[in-house]
C-alpha cells in the first residue's frame, strides 16, 4: 500500500533528512568538531543548578571594580606579587609574564625562546591563540618565598623557573611517569619547595580549550614535583579539567578545581588521610584559579555560574554529540554553555569549606569574566585569561 503524505510533512520530511545528511557530512566545515574526528563526549556527573544553593550578590559588587591598565595587558590570568610585596606580576597572552614597576609594565619573563613577529600585538587574547604553542601561554604563577624564584605552569611549555632577576624560564618538567604535559594550568609551592601543579588534559591543548569543555574529557592529572629527584608524579588521574591549586595555610591539604563538575576537591598531604581526596565544596559555578589569602579562606575565580542548559549536555552526551554536529560555531557553543552573557563571579571558602562570600557582575558590565582572584592588601586583583585588563575591588 502506498504511503501518501502531506505538502507540509513532506516538506519536513525533507529538512529533517537533509540536516541529517548536511550534519552528518559538514560539507563546510561549519560545526564546532569538524577539526577533531576522534573527539568523544564523556559524561559530566554534576549537580542540577537548584542542588547547590547559593546567596546571590543582589548588588552586583564587582561593578564597582577599578579598571587598570585597560589594553596594556591582553588576556592576564594570573596576578602574582613577589617576596618583597612588588608587582603585580603577570603573564600575557603573547607569552610574556610582564612586571608592573609602579610607573609602566616592563618585560620580566619569557617561557619560550621562539620570540618572533607572530609573537607581536594583536587586537584581542584570543588571536594569539594559533601560535600560543610557539610563543607559550604562561598561566599559574607563583613565587617562592624562600628563593625569590618564580614558578610558572605554561599551557604548552610545562613547569618551568625563572629567577628573581627574569629572563628566559628554565623548564623543570615536560612529562610525567612517561606521559608528557598536555596542558600545564596552574600550581602552588610548598614550604619545602614540593610543586603541586595541574595537567587539564593530555588530548586536548589549550588553544583548543573549548573542545576540552565540549567533550568532558578526563584525561586530567594533578602532579607533584620533587625538586629534589626533579621529577613529576601523578597524584590524582581521570580528573575532568582539573584548574586552580593551593595550599591550605596550615601545610595539611591543598584544593583543587574540577572546572567540569564546577567542585573544589581537597587532597591531604598530612595526617590519617594523606594521599586521599575528597570533596570540599561544590561551587556554584565553573571554576578557573583558586587562591588562599592570610586567614587560610580560598578564593575561586568562576567563568560562569551553574545553567540547567550546561547541566543537560553535561548529564547527556549522546544529545551533545548531536548538538556539536550542527552547523554552529564553536564560539556560540561557548554562550549557551555560558548563560548566553558574561558573569563576572567570586566566592570564598573558610578553611573548612563554608561558602562565606559571593561577589558578582552578574551584567558583565565592568568584571565580565574572572579567572583568578589575589587578595592583597585590603583588596582583590581579578585577572581574566579573556580580558584586557585587570580588575581591582576593594574589601
Amino acid at each position: 500500500m502506498a504511503l501518501f503524505f502531506s505538502p507540509l510533512t513532506s516538506a519536513l520530511l525533507f529538512l529533517t533528512l537533509s540536516l541529517a545528511l548536511y550534519c552528518s557530512i559538514d560539507p563546510f566545515h561549519h560545526c564546532a568538531i569538524s577539526d577533531f574526528p576522534n573527539f568523544i563526549a564523556h559524561e559530566v556527573v554534576s549537580p542540577r543548578p537548584d542542588q547547590v544553593p547559593w546567596e546571590r550578590d543582589s548588588q552586583n559588587s564587582l561593578q564597582g571594580s577599578k579598571i587598570l591598565f585597560q589594553d596594556q595587558v591582553q588576556g592576564p590570568e594570573s596576578v602574582a606579587f613577589d617576596p618583597l610585596g612588588r608587582g603585580p606580576y603577570t603573564g600575557v597572552a603573547d607569552g610574556r609574564v610582564l612586571f608592573w614597576n609602579g610607573e609602566n609594565w616592563t618585560n620580566f619573563a619569557y617561557t619560550s625562546s621562539n620570540r618572533t613577529e607572530i609573537c607581536d600585538p594583536k587586537p584581542s587574547a584570543l588571536s594569539y591563540l594559533r601560535n600560543e604553542h610557539i610563543c607559550g601561554r604562561p598561566l599559574g604563577l607563583r613565587f617562592d618565598k624562600r628563593t625569590g624564584d618564580l614558578y610558572i605552569a605554561d599551557a604548552y611549555m610545562g613547569l618551568l623557573k625563572v629567577g628573581p632577576e627574569g629572563g628566559l624560564a628554565t623548564p623543570l618538567v615536560t612529562e610525567a611517569e612517561g606521559v608528557p604535559l598536555g596542558f600545564t594550568n596552574d600550581l602552588d609551592i610548598d614550604d619545602d619547595g614540593t610543586v603541586y601543579f595541574t595537567d587539564s588534559s593530555i588530548s586536548y591543548q589549550r588553544r583548543n580549550f573549548l573542545q576540552l569543555v565540549f567533550s568532558g574529557d578526563n584525561t586530567g592529572r594533578v602532579l607533584k614535583y620533587d625538586p629534589i629527584a626533579k621529577k613529576a608524579a601523578v597524584l590524582v588521574s581521570d580528573v575532568q579539567f582539573p584548574n586552580g591549586v593551593s595550599i591550605s595555610k596550615d601545610g595539611s591539604f591543598f584544593v583543587f578545581c574540577e572546572g567540569d563538575i564546577g567542585s573544589l576537591r581537597r587532597y591531604w598531604l598530612k595526617g590519617e588521610k594523606a594521599g586521599t581526596s575528597d570533596v570540599f565544596a561544590m561551587l556554584p559555578g565553573h571554576p578557573d584559579n583558586v587562591r588562599t589569602n592570610k586567614d587560610g579562606e580560598f578564593w575561586v575565580a568562576l567563568h560562569c555560574r551553574r545553567n540547567y542548559y550546561s547541566y543537560i549536555m553535561a548529564r547527556n552526551p549522546k544529545l551533545r554529540m548531536f548538538i556539536l554536529r550542527l552547523p554552529i560555531t564553536a564560539r556560540i557553543h561557548y554562550m549557551f554553555q555560558i548563560g548566553m552573557k558574561p558573569h563576572g563571579l567570586v566566592v570564598k571558602y573558610s578553611p573548612e569549606g563554608k561558602l562565606v562570600k559571593v561577589l558578582e557582575d552578574s551584567e558583565g558590565k565592568v568584571v565580565r569574566s574572572v579567572s583568578e582572584v589575589e587578595e592583597k592588601d585590603g583588596k582583590l586583583w581579578l585577572g581574566s585569561v579573556l580580558m584586557n585588563f585587570v580588575a581591582v575591588y576593594d574589601l
